[in-house]
């Protein structure tokens, strides 16, 4: 059995869970590792596999990284037009290029569920990774995209979705999170995680945890797309909500008032979701006027990984 040390050059592994994976090649230059991928989201091919392309990179640039290339990850059924699938690898591909990379190979299966993702590869120098570890007390925290993939998603699959609310699910979604990125490492941000299937809460107290902290964030602050709390009240929530709730719901506080629908908001799952940043107060005019969308919704202090949700 391996023992921690046995490799000095794996910067980031399983010790202690990350987006990605980190091997030093050399003192300026260290691989990022991750691999993600899940079936359909959307109705259209080609924008689920531009979805789930920018899903699957968010975690290179969750690191601090930039994207070098990817191999597709593909199972898709023999009773379906092979010419959907041409449109989802049309999608990945194109979202890669967008991130300065290429599709360089992969691998298919024959499945009764189409699916879709990546394996992707992305370089950092060793001493500019951002881990989820490193956010300080009194630090601020930023969060990057709009919530509320989850319950639109969710909603157009019970075909309770309007066209518009759809179309800007999937424009947040397909935006990549590399200015985003670029920006935190600039700054230079103390930590940063990204927002997928564990929810705000969940990515939030991962990233509290790891950085020895408790987070406050202000529900008055954070921003939602068009129509999510809606379908949230309509109950068009994804089943990993409640497993986010269960999981996570012993770390979380939430004040006194705020209702069942918001804290449920709150765990439900994202689907290629912004960043979660922690920096020095005095850096966030300047990050958050360099990131259109980015908004400050909350605090670092001092604590053990609790999440605190204030009005």
């Amino acid at each position: 059995m391996f023992r921690a040390g046995d490799f000095p050059d794996l910067l980031v592994g399983l010790a202690a869970a990350d987006d990605a994976a980190v091997y030093r090649l050399n003192e300026t230059q260290a691989i990022i590792a991750t691999t993600d991928f899940f079936p359909p989201v959307v109705d259209d091919p080609y924008d689920f596999g531009a979805i789930a392309a920018a899903n699957a990179l968010s975690d290179i640039y969750a690191m601090g990284g930039e994207v070098l290339f990817a191999v597709n990850l593909v199972a898709f059924p023999d009773t379906l037009d092979m010419s959907i699938l041409g449109d989802i690898l049309r999608g990945g591909a194109a979202t890669v290029a967008e991130a300065g990379g290429i599709i360089a190979g992969g691998h298919s299966v024959n499945d009764r569920e189409p699916k879709y993702g990546l394996a992707a590869i992305g370089l950092v120098h060793p001493d500019a990774i951002l881990r989820k570890s490193g956010a300080q007390p009194g630090d601020s925290l930023v969060l990057t995209k709009p919530l509320g993939v989850g319950v639109i998603t969710t909603a157009l699959k019970r075909e309770q979705a309007t066209a518009d609310h759809v179309a800007s699910a999937v424009r947040s979604m397909k935006q990549l999170n590399r200015a985003a990125a670029r920006a935190a490492s600039a700054a230079p941000a103390h930590a940063m995680t990204d927002i997928t299937g564990f929810g705000l809460l969940g990515h939030a107290h991962e990233m509290a945890q790891q950085s020895g902290v408790d987070f406050r964030l202000r529900l008055s602050a954070l921003p939602w797309l068009p129509g999510a709390p809606d379908y949230g009240a309509a109950g068009a929530f994804p089943g990993g909500m409640g497993n986010n709730a269960v999981h996570f719901g012993p770390h979380v506080r939430f004040a006194e008032g705020i209702s069942l629908l918001f804290q449920d908001l709150l765990f439900t799952p994202e689907t290629s979701g912004g960043l979660l940043v922690a920096l020095d107060p005095g850096a966030v005019a300047a990050y958050v006027a360099q990131v259109p969308g980015a908004v400050e919704i909350g605090r670092v202090t001092a604590g053990t990984g609790q999440i605190y949700v204030e009005h």
